[in-house]
């Protein structure tokens, strides 16, 4: 059986306050469903719980803050887990006091290590007659009840756009709260940018994974239009549904093509490309986790056509070189500075 995370196990603690139609927000560990007497609905931005969430019998799941299944005023009980980012905690107790029935109740939980403490003033904010209930397992559980219901909730009013420029290529990019960068170029992208600029991709079809907002895609393919004249189409794959919905955002935005996929890791991919670019993610929640890289290296050569490049930026710290060279080729360095290297390496 599967370790619950701390703040799951705190809520455990406090069943009795889930009363009437329930709805979880943010669950990271459909483990939790087995111990909890409810039929409810279950939302989660992540791809992978998404999946498992799907086999799930006593639970409707949901993908993502627009799913068509989170219905306005349907819970008498909204759980919401403690995301991340603090902007994405706004949009997530947004999305709970309008799911929420008219006198119903909204839970927050979430662990100290995640900042709980700041996340409470923001519950106070918006619920003002929030009370803390439990301190358990390094967690917090916070209530408000009898809550008044918000009649309007549109995730297009929190979507953002942001001039970003690399190369003298300049795009739009959507942003939403919870998303790494939130639209802005980060310094990983921008050095990788470069070498894409410095020495181009070979022509074919480019796959970017962990594709973030859509920068890397919409850049390059706007980069080949202005340089080369003919342009390969970047397909992207995340795990975040903040993600995708940017980047798909980002692509229209700036009238380039590809497929943007919904996806832990490389489940849903199909074929081979002639390249894969990525800025892959190193955290799972705070801590920093190398794993989702290094389940992305041993997957990815069967997507990449013999001669293919695996073109990946990382900070410096991060032990890639060897997984590298295991599972794809002899990786070379083609930029770097005291924060980032930028490797490329083609399939054997």
């Amino acid at each position: 059986m599967s370790v619950l995370p701390n703040s799951h196990q705190a809520l455990l603690k406090n069943l009795d306050r889930l009363s009437g139609r329930t709805t979880f927000l943010g669950l990271t560990s459909p483990a939790l469903l087995d111990q909890v007497d409810v039929d409810g609905l279950v939302m989660t931005d992540n791809a992978g719980t998404y999946d498992l969430l799907s086999a799930c019998e006593s639970c409707t799941p949901a993908f993502g803050y627009d799913d068509p299944a989170l219905v306005h005023a349907s819970a008498d009980t909204v759980v919401v887990f403690l995301p991340k980012s603090r902007t994405e905690l706004s949009l997530r107790l947004a999305l709970a006091q309008w799911l929420v029935a008219q006198g119903g109740r909204v839970i927050l939980v979430g662990e100290k290590k995640e900042g709980i403490a700041g996340a409470v003033r923001q519950l106070q904010q918006q619920l003002p007659r929030s009370e803390k209930i439990d301190s358990v397992r390094h967690c917090q559980v916070w209530q408000a009840k009898s809550v008044t219901t918000s009649e309007a909730f549109r995730l297009a009013d929190w979507l953002q756009w942001h001039r970003v420029e690399r190369q003298g290529i300049a795009l739009e990019v959507a942003g939403l709260p919870g998303i790494f960068s939130e639209g802005e170029l980060d310094a990983g992208t921008a050095i990788l940018l470069d070498t894409l600029a410095e020495k181009p991709l070979m022509q074919g079809r480019v796959l970017d994974f962990a594709c973030g907002s859509g920068v890397i895609g919409a850049w390059w393919q706007r980069f080949q239009a202005e340089n080369a004249g003919a342009v390969s189409p970047v397909d992207g794959v995340d795990v975040q549904f903040q993600a995708v919905t940017c980047a798909r955002a980002t692509y229209r935005r700036a009238s380039v093509e590809g497929r943007i996929l919904a996806s832990d890791g490389l489940a849903v991919v199909e074929g081979q490309y002639q390249s894969v670019v990525t800025n892959p993610p190193f955290h799972t929640g705070v801590r920093t986790d190398s794993s989702i890289t290094e389940q992305f290296l041993q997957s990815v050569s069967r997507h990449l056509v013999k001669g293919g490049e695996l073109r990946l930026v990382a900070n410096r710290f991060l032990p890639y070189e060897a997984l590298i060279r295991r599972y794809i080729g002899q990786p070379s360095v083609l930029a770097e500075n005291n924060r980032f290297v930028v490797w490329s390496a083609r399939k054997a």
